[in-house]
């Protein structure tokens, strides 16, 4: 009932639906771009809940207490403990945190905004690909493009190991793809052919 809800909202709104979701994954890293305005969470939330796909958000640990905590875990929140556990070890890096979550969780898709702004941003946080190659996982590239006015998932990527081939294969992607606001919206420009 929500999903064709969802997918009717998103009708009356003018937008269509990427529907390149592979119903057998029960585990990914999904990322989604550009972002470049609050809009773009409306329509993202909206075409992959009329995809029936359940996406989850990583969050620091403290705001899964009173009083967020509810809230936090009705939004898809799953808390993020970096604290040392005993005296002399080393603070756990995120993506190991991050990719440890596939081995408790049997349906899991982690939702990432690489950009993590919305300022233009000519280099993305890369933690995504090194999370799903450590959890053994696909990348699910979701994205907002307002021109076409078209949201939903428009590929999914299987990391090989070779970091440089699989982020120039993403970016080649979301080059295609027109932001709100195109003034702020930059692809990683490590990993573009015209670099």
């Amino acid at each position: 009932m929500f999903e064709k809800l969802a997918e009717q909202s998103l009708g009356l709104m003018g937008w269509k639906i990427d529907n390149h979701w592979d119903l057998n994954i029960d585990q990914c890293v999904m990322i989604a771009a550009p972002h470049t305005s609050n809009w773009d969470a409306l329509y993202a939330r909206l075409a992959l809940k009329a995809l029936g796909v359940n996406v989850r958000l990583t969050i620091k640990d403290s705001y899964m207490k009173l009083p967020f905590g509810p809230f936090v875990r009705a939004m898809g929140g799953i808390g993020i403990d970096r604290s040392i556990k005993q005296q002399g070890q080393e603070r756990p890096s995120m993506v190991q945190l991050m990719s440890d979550l596939f081995k408790t969780h049997p349906k899991l898709v982690m939702l990432v905004t690489p950009e993590g702004t919305r300022a233009k941003q000519e280099q993305w946080k890369t933690g995504f690909y090194h999370v799903a190659m450590t959890a053994g996982v696909p990348i699910a590239l979701a994205y907002m493009d307002y021109a076409k006015k078209k949201t939903g998932v428009g590929k999914i990527i299987y990391p090989t190991g070779d970091y440089e081939k699989d982020m120039t294969e993403i970016m080649a992607f979301y080059a295609e793809i027109h932001a709100k606001f195109p003034e702020k919206f930059s692809v990683d420009q490590r990993y573009t052919s015209a670099k």
